[in-house]
């Protein structure tokens, strides 16, 4: 792992848990070529489920255009996330795995949010994303802004 990212979770080779870091691994450098390579070309990403100010109608991002899309939205302007992974449910033989953590979003004039979450991940054959929830709540994650 990288200082962006604390893995305090059962770490083994399970393709969905290994997906995951990868795909924070990519958030944290914001390279969106590297992260697109984690998911699955028609893979959706809801992030999180439901309707949000990145999703208005709430029906996921979909395929690497809406992924890059979102991408765009929200995380190129933001200055740093760090991970901090508590949990990680991933039943060998099964092809998903649920993470459990907090984000800390720094913007660029130093001001922070943090988000507390459950993210659930699925990934084909191939081990590449084919399915990623993130279940978390915009008006919590704004309730802890902090300014800079």
């Amino acid at each position: 792992m990288t200082e962006d990212i604390i893995w305090n979770a059962a770490d083994d080779d399970h393709p969905a848990r290994r997906a995951s870091q990868r795909s924070y691994a990519a958030v944290a450098k914001k390279d969106l070529a590297q992260w697109l390579t984690v998911y699955a070309e028609d893979a959706v990403l809801e992030d999180p489920v439901g309707p949000s100010m990145f999703d208005p109608e709430g029906k996921g991002h979909h395929g690497h255009a809406g992924i890059s899309a979102f991408f765009e939205k929200a995380i190129a302007p933001i200055e740093s996330f760090e991970f901090t992974i508590n949990d990680s449910f991933a039943n060998p033989g099964s092809n998903t795995c649920a993470n459990i953590g907090r984000i800390k979003t720094t913007f660029p004039d130093g001001s922070h949010t943090t988000t507390d979450l459950i993210m659930v991940y699925v990934v084909g054959e191939d081990g590449r994303v084919l399915s990623m929830k993130a279940f978390w709540e915009p008006e919590r994650t704004m309730a802890s802004f902090t300014p800079a």
